[in-house]
């Protein structure tokens, strides 16, 4: 596969081109609009909607404040959203029992 912004060739199955870093493949966003539990600065609203748009996560962060600043409605739907949408799944670590049982 060949990068279209840059010509050179790429693999197959890369979302973003390794010589100039733009996007080449059509990734998949989160199909569930969640609220990650890593890398979210209040209660991760802002970066769950902006995993599930696959948009950057500081422009939705910045787009959020402004509306915020300049209306009601971007500082009344923050703590709704904090509500409405569920927090990602937390993962636990296998019991101990099940890593010995596996090992010979």
């Amino acid at each position: 596969m060949y990068c279209n912004y840059c010509g050179k060739v790429i693999q197959d199955d890369a979302a973003v081109c390794a010589y100039c870093g733009t996007r080449v493949g059509a990734s998949l966003a989160r199909r569930k609009l969640i609220r990650p539990r890593v890398g979210r600065k209040i209660a991760g609203v802002c970066l769950g909607f902006s995993e599930y748009f696959d948009v950057d996560v500081t422009l939705v962060r910045i787009v959020w404040l402004i509306a915020s600043v300049m209306t009601v409605i971007g500082f009344i739907s923050y703590p709704i959203a904090w509500v409405i949408m569920p927090e990602e799944p937390l993962m636990l670590p296998a019991p101990a029992n099940a890593q010995q049982a596996t090992n010979p």
